[in-house]
């Protein structure tokens, strides 16, 4: 599970991996400057579409799937283990991933969060 937040002061979206999921995903936190973020849905879905190849992290279907994937020419950063809390997070070109898939504890906070910092931002 990834923790969501706001860095208003350096204008950043910091997704801060807990628990074991460090381990699993190889990555302990990734920080995104807000300008580079287009937007936040939350989508259980995503979880059953086929991920790609995995370069570095965990997959275990129907269990766990943690790090990062290549898929269709897109670079992918995942940390989900319960599809229902699956928050997307789509990315501008300037970044290392293309987009963000996280499980969160409260995906509808989340992705107001996000949404109200890009709106704030505009």
């Amino acid at each position: 599970m990834a923790l969501i937040s706001i860095d208003r002061e350096r204008n950043l979206l910091i997704a801060e991996m807990q628990g074991l999921d460090k381990l699993w995903a190889l990555k302990s936190r990734l920080e995104i400057p807000l300008a580079h973020v287009r937007g936040a849905t939350h989508d259980p879905g995503i979880a059953h579409e086929p991920k790609g190849v995995r370069v570095g992290g965990t997959h275990l279907p129907g269990v766990i799937t943690a790090g990062r994937f290549r898929r269709d020419g897109e670079w992918v950063f995942w940390d989900v283990k319960n599809p229902e809390k699956t928050v997307v997070v789509e990315l501008a070109d300037e970044e290392s991933y293309d987009r963000l898939v996280v499980e969160v504890e409260d995906p509808r906070a989340a992705v107001a969060l996000i949404e109200g910092a890009l709106a704030r931002d505009a």
